[in-house]
């Protein structure tokens, strides 16, 4: 292999890995909440991060997605990424293909129109988060991170508080999202059925401060 392909064929193996964490240490005030962390995840790899309430999971995503940048250590990651939080977090004053076309501007109406029927919300354009469902909020928030087709996806519980026959079809149409995008995904959950079902790698978030190990029984 000449010189030029060798450096190509490195260029295109670093683009694969479109995760790369490298944490050493993370405090609130004078409490280390984070240890060593480091993790890859690659193109197309869904990646799940379980463990205890409270000990840091979200802290980690929050590192991994910008918000905070508080910490000791290193997080390279495309610059398209979308993040699914717990809760919705919609506009109450914005109709459903607003908070879309809002979140991305250049999306355009036909597009966003496109997105709300993929997640069954396309009767639904004009009705206010206040309208909808829980259960169709969660699918309005899913819309929004795939609409722009993000290179990372990220998702902190976002089927927490839901029943279980609801939880279930969240995670059929999540599940169909990913494999038609093909994200590098990060998500974090209490539930093991939930992290093997989605992930190709299960890992543990564990200890003081904490840190990650293999996914195991629990």
């Amino acid at each position: 292999m000449g010189a030029t392909a060798a450096l190509g064929a490195a260029r295109s193996a670093l683009a694969q890995r479109m995760i790369q964490v490298a944490v050493k240490s993370k405090y609130f005030g004078t409490t280390q909440v984070l240890g060593e962390i480091d993790l890859t995840i690659e193109r197309g790899e869904t990646v799940a991060v379980i463990g205890p309430s409270g000990v840091g999971k979200s802290t980690l995503l929050r590192i991994v997605a910008g918000i905070d940048t508080s910490f000791d250590g290193k997080v390279s990651h495309p610059q398209s990424l979308a993040m699914v939080f717990q809760e919705p977090n919609l506009l109450p004053w914005r109709s459903a293909l607003d908070n879309l076309l809002i979140a991305h501007p250049k999306l355009g109406t036909d597009r966003a129109a496109q997105m709300l029927d993929r997640v069954g919300l396309a009767e639904k354009a004009d009705a206010f988060p206040g309208q909808l469902s829980l259960g169709q909020q969660r699918r309005l928030s899913l819309a929004r991170a795939f609409a722009c087709a993000p290179d990372l996806l990220i998702m902190d519980e976002p089927f927490v508080s839901l029943d279980p026959d609801l939880a279930g079809r969240m995670l059929d149409l999540t599940e169909t999202l990913i494999a038609e995008h093909r994200p590098a995904t990060l998500f974090v959950t209490h539930s093991r059925p939930e992290a093997e079902r989605l992930a190709n790698r299960v890992l543990t978030l564990q200890g003081t401060p904490a840190q990650l190990g293999p996914g195991r029984n629990e």
